[in-house]
């Protein structure tokens, strides 16, 4: 049985870590914009779904959507003591990287039938320009299985953060777009499933074509 919501704990240390580092970061070394903040539903499991073009992606998606979003992280560090302990209370699931989508689709089933928003970018690895050109079925796949509603969400400049031959993070603009949420495909049949990731991707680049 899904839960309504995240962890105290998990709340708490995202709060923390909002109004501490991300929120003052974005806000005024990347010249943050929002919209549409007011299109997320508070309560109960929601399938986050954007694009993506830096590791700066899942803080950002996760300040802006006003509530803790659960992340797939490598195995890997789920093996460092306290770290591992940190992370889960944050929201990261453990995912496999040789398991193939099989073992991500059934992380983020666990994580959504947990309370939790999860994220998934729709074209699951990073692209240069932040435009989604080839999305894949996991998000609708999950949807389905779950029966939770997508939320696209649009990340612009990004991709800009951090540069070849650079350190730290470039003073670059951000801008967030969030959409309304969309219903999940009554079945796993492909047709469904192709036109919901089709939608999806859709929204996320009219979202990004519009800019700053």
């Amino acid at each position: 049985m899904s839960q309504d919501r995240e962890p105290p704990i998990s709340l708490v240390l995202y709060h923390l870590f909002k109004w501490s580092v991300v929120s003052p970061m974005l806000h005024t070394y990347f010249r943050g914009r929002i919209y549409g903040a007011e299109n997320v539903p508070r309560m109960g499991p929601l399938l986050v779904v954007s694009n993506h073009a830096s590791d700066f992606d899942p803080p950002i998606v996760s300040n802006c959507v006003r509530r803790p979003v659960a992340f797939m992280a490598k195995q890997e560090l789920f093996k460092i003591p306290v770290f591992s302990t940190l992370i889960s209370w944050y929201g990261a699931y453990p995912v496999n990287r040789e398991g193939g989508a099989r073992g991500a689709i059934r992380a983020a089933i666990s994580s959504l039938e947990a309370g939790w928003a999860t994220g998934v970018f729709l074209q699951g690895t990073r692209t240069k320009d932040g435009r989604i050109t080839d999305p894949k079925l996991g998000a609708a796949m999950i949807a389905s299985k779950t029966q939770v509603p997508l939320l696209p969400v649009s990340l612009w400049g990004t991709e800009k953060v951090m540069v070849r031959g650079k350190k730290m993070p470039q003073y670059t603009p951000i801008t967030v777009r969030i959409g309304e949420p969309i219903s999940p495909p009554t079945s796993g049949d492909k047709n469904q499933l192709n036109s919901i990731t089709e939608q999806c991707a859709e929204r996320i680049n009219a979202m990004h074509a519009l800019g700053r």
